[in-house]
């Protein structure tokens, strides 16, 4: 066994030197690392690799106690997790990290016998956003402190490529001070260049990595959640994938989209549950947003109102002609999603925030004349560096985690 562990340690160590600590996601002083038990889910490429890298490189001196493995590798043919656990415990280990636990049949009952048979081990997953817990292996949920991370934020992005520190700010302060938080960040830079290349390939950290490859990576990123990640997460037939793989671009070309489901689900030749079903593995998966103007009943598939792509980077990779608009409003309902807060469509406007907020999307010439006389409304306009009371630039919403 010691042979065969040493493959891993190997692995692990060939990781570590790769990854580099000057940036850090904003999950990362989120996560409390004294839990024994932590799991981190997110859609494929937005870093969660990354981020426990970081961690075993950062906070690990004693590299013998941490032992890293990805679910996937090829050990896994012939071994188990628990046999992993057993042995790393037993040899003085202290933290397990298992990446792309989805890659792995019977994850959870397994990681819930680690965690019962090991209390001295502690143990970080991560695993695809389409991952769920079932309740009746074992109740892991009871043990377990899930994160999500998410696609990057504008504030990250600005981080990256310019090194500024610029706080978060809550949507609250965003809406009631926007004046004033602008004004900070432009003495600091001028951000409009850099929010329009954070809409063309900001959203993914490895655009930093890949350059002129980057929608090329970022196409096969797409493909590889549909082929790898949900066959992995749950039974899905050969067939099932290319109709899916087919509404999607079937979408892309017409988003935002008010759908006619008997056409949308005749043009990939499915009924509509099987229809519905896709798209919610879709949205799941991060590569649709699908709106309603009420709030969604958990567990039930019912017909969106509006279809809008995950965020503006795929809009650019997979719409042959992308609209600024409909950019605008991806944006917009992406970083208010990703930063916690309900989105719902507005019957006048675009959209109702917290079922509280009516917010209009646009460009610069963008009046009130649609959401005029409606309490607690605003616009959210582009190309606009400071704006002014109730008309807020668009790019400040980037700045909400």
């Amino acid at each position: 066994m010691v042979e065969e562990i040493s493959v891993l340690r190997q692995a692990m160590s060939n990781r570590l030197q790769m990854v580099t600590t000057t940036f850090h996601r904003y999950l990362f002083s989120q996560i409390n690392w004294n839990n024994r038990l932590i799991g981190i889910r997110g859609y494929r490429g937005v870093g969660k690799t990354t981020l426990i890298l970081q961690h075993i490189k950062e906070d690990f001196a004693e590299r013998q106690s941490v032992l890293y493995a990805s679910a996937d590798h090829g050990w896994f043919q012939t071994h188990t997790l628990y046999d992993l656990a057993e042995y790393h415990q037993q040899h003085g280990g202290t933290h397990l990290f298992l990446d792309e636990v989805h890659h792995y049949h019977n994850w959870q009952t397994e990681i819930k016998n680690i965690y019962d048979d090991f209390p001295s081990l502690h143990i970080v997953f991560t695993g695809s956003s389409m991952l769920h817990l079932n309740t009746e292996a074992g109740d892991l949920s009871r043990r377990l402190r899930m994160y999500t991370l998410q696609v990057m934020s504008l504030r990250e992005y600005i981080a990256i490529e310019r090194g500024i520190e610029i706080p978060v700010y809550s949507l609250e302060d965003i809406l009631n001070d926007s004046i004033n938080i602008a004004s900070r960040i432009a003495e600091q830079m001028t951000i409009q260049p850099y929010f329009e290349t954070y809409l063309q390939y900001g959203c993914y950290p490895f655009y930093k990595e890949e350059g002129d490859g980057f929608e090329q990576r970022l196409q096969e990123t797409i493909w590889l959640v549909l082929e790898r990640d949900w066959p992995a997460v749950e039974e899905v037939n050969y067939a099932t994938i290319q109709k899916t793989k087919r509404l999607l671009m079937v979408l892309a070309e017409a988003v935002p989209l008010t759908p006619n489901m008997t056409e949308l689900f005749a043009a990939v030749e499915t009924n509509r549950e099987g229809g519905l079903r896709m798209l919610y593995i879709l949205e799941k998966a991060g590569l649709l947003a699908l709106l309603s103007h009420q709030p969604r009943s958990v567990g039930v598939l019912r017909k969106p109102d509006k279809i809008y792509l995950g965020n503006a980077n795929l809009m650019n990779v997979l719409s042959p002609n992308p609209n600024i608009g409909t950019i605008r409003e991806t944006f917009f309902y992406n970083q208010l999603n990703a930063a916690g807060n309900e989105v719902l469509l507005s019957p006048k406007g675009d959209f109702v925030v917290n079922r509280k907020y009516t917010v209009e999307v646009g460009g610069p010439s963008k009046t009130f004349k649609q959401i005029r006389n409606i309490e607690h409304s605003y616009l959210a306009v582009d190309n606009t560096p400071i704006g002014d009371v109730n008309r807020i630039p668009l790019w400040l919403f980037g700045f909400i985690y």
